[in-house]
């Protein structure tokens, strides 16, 4: 079995792999351009394990190693940070450290969501961001029809209050083409269902 630890940057990775059958340990730089990583992590023979520590842009070397059938364990940044005495950071001592904490099984590691949580967060985070956009058009809305005069609160959004509001926006405001705000107010609010 090989054990990689891993010192993951946006450019480029610094590894410590250890081979447990010859107990032999390998310093090595991979840059992230071309196909280098890839050829490299899918020549290793199995079974492989890397590990790494928890940084913004991994996902993509998360999914490369599930496709190759690599298992990766993410660690806690800080926790990996305080089990090195010393302060100074260097890619390759940073690399040996997360090496020598999986093979002493010590190697803090913390969880991962699944691709399919993943998946629901950015819908969600999607959906959350069309709420908070129809909620800013409704109270720019809202605080038209406060400035011309048309106090209706809830009942705006009424068929009644969506006629008068366009009539407002029609016959108050000069530059306001009434035959394109017809559609912007009968869409409105149009609420999403959860």
């Amino acid at each position: 079995m090989r054990i990689i630890g891993c010192d993951l940057h946006a450019r480029q990775q610094t590894l410590a792999m250890f081979d447990t059958v010859t107990g032999e340990v390998v310093t090595r730089t991979l840059m992230h351009e071309g196909h280098e990583v890839r050829e490299f992590y899918s020549e290793l023979p199995r079974p492989v394990l890397v590990g790494i520590e928890a940084i913004g842009p991994m996902q993509w070397f998360l999914d490369l190693l599930e496709e190759l059938g690599i298992e990766c364990q993410v660690g806690d940044a800080a926790k990996i940070r305080a089990a090195e005495p010393r302060k100074q950071k260097h890619d390759r001592r940073d690399a040996e450290l997360i090496l020598k904490l999986l093979v002493e099984k010590r190697f803090p590691a913390i969880w991962r969501p699944s691709k399919e949580q993943l998946d629901l967060r950015v819908l969600l985070l999607h959906r959350h961001h069309w709420v908070r956009l129809r909620t800013q058009v409704q109270n720019a809305l809202q605080a038209i029809a406060l400035a011309h005069g048309l106090r209706r609160g809830p009942g705006l959004w009424s068929h009644d209050g969506k006629q008068r509001l366009h009539s407002c926006l029609c016959h108050r405001t000069p530059r306001v083409d009434g035959a394109r705000s017809r559609p912007c107010i009968e869409a409105w609010p149009r609420r999403s269902k959860t």
